[in-house]
């Protein structure tokens, strides 16, 4: 039996990749069930990881959430369409050279599509929208905003992009520092302020809390709205122990000076969040989290299959 709160209707998660689509997914999934089919789910999206790629716009946050979303998503990678081909890419590569940012054959329909109409005027988040309603999306995916930011990792090689790092280079770089490449133009889009600003809960999804979390809260007017909401917003720890469940947030935490752990995590994330949920195996450091005068909350946080994707939505939503 799933208990669900009424009144608690209107649900806004702040997102990034991997692990925030297995949330996103999971209350998406609960959202059809006949108790809870008033909730409106908004998912606002990382932009930071955007990249202008072959003439083409790729939205990797964005994309993962809307394929996640559309029951499109390769589970096994984590990213792009599920049994896609790589053909064009085989070819570019013949053409151009070096690939090494994976763009399936299926997948590149959504970058030539929201590439011509950018190019047409168009903002992303409308953009965005349009698509998740060509996919049958009942649920709002909302870039945070529509001006382009970009994710740049200070490294010995020099400053790259977020994508550069992570995929072409594997992440074995040291990091020396982030930055918001563009944040002091960026703009929070009127649909992702709108979405906080009506929530009944706000749920920072486990992502990276570096390059997916912190670049949304950077941009103008996005921290503010989500601090005035402080006392409905509740994050997930995206670190068990002294590790990230996935990806490169230790080398990125490391960077600006945070040690790897979810009493981090409640540092970076106090002045927004009223709630910190950590893995029970934690439990330990539940103390020290509430003396950053933030309320803690230990279940088991892994999501390894759909059960767990579930589980872990369900204990927030009743939480």
């Amino acid at each position: 039996m799933i208990l669900y709160v009424k009144g608690m209707d209107k649900i806004a998660v702040l997102a990034g990749g991997t692990g925030s689509v297995k949330l996103a997914r999971a209350l998406y999934r609960l959202k059809s069930n006949s108790d809870m089919q008033n909730m409106h789910l908004s998912i606002v999206c990382n932009v930071g990881d955007n990249v202008w790629m072959h003439g083409l716009y790729i939205c990797p946050d964005i994309d993962t959430i809307v394929y996640g979303l559309a029951g499109l998503l390769d589970r096994e990678r984590g990213w792009g369409v599920s049994n896609d081909t790589f053909n064009c890419l085989a070819q570019l590569a013949k053409l151009e050279g070096e690939q090494w940012f994976m763009l399936g054959d299926k997948d590149l329909a959504m970058h030539i599509i929201r590439s011509m109409m950018l190019k047409e005027g168009k903002r992303l988040c409308k953009i965005t929208g349009y698509l998740c309603s060509r996919l049958g999306i009942d649920a709002r995916v909302i870039p945070a905003s529509d001006d382009h930011l970009e994710t740049r990792i200070v490294t010995d090689r020099g400053d790259m992009h977020l994508q550069e790092f992570w995929v072409k280079h594997k992440g074995m770089l040291d990091v020396h520092g982030i930055a918001y490449k563009g944040i002091e133009h960026a703009r929070a889009c009127s649909d992702a302020l709108n979405a906080i600003e009506e929530a009944d809960k706000i749920i920072v999804a486990p992502a990276n809390p570096v390059s997916s979390i912190l670049p949304i809260l950077a941009i103008d007017g996005l921290r503010d709205a989500v601090r005035r909401r402080r006392d409905v917003c509740i994050a997930v720890s995206p670190i068990i122990g002294s590790r990230p469940v996935s990806g490169p947030a230790a080398k990125y935490m490391k960077a600006l000076g945070y040690d790897v752990s979810p009493v981090s995590i409640a540092d970076m994330y106090r002045d927004f969040a009223s709630s910190l949920v950590i893995d029970e195996s934690d439990r330990v450091l539940m103390d020290e989290i509430k003396a950053k005068g933030i309320d803690v909350y230990t279940t088991d946080i892994l999501m390894d299959d759909e059960e767990d994707e579930v589980r872990l939505a369900r204990y927030l939503l009743e939480l």
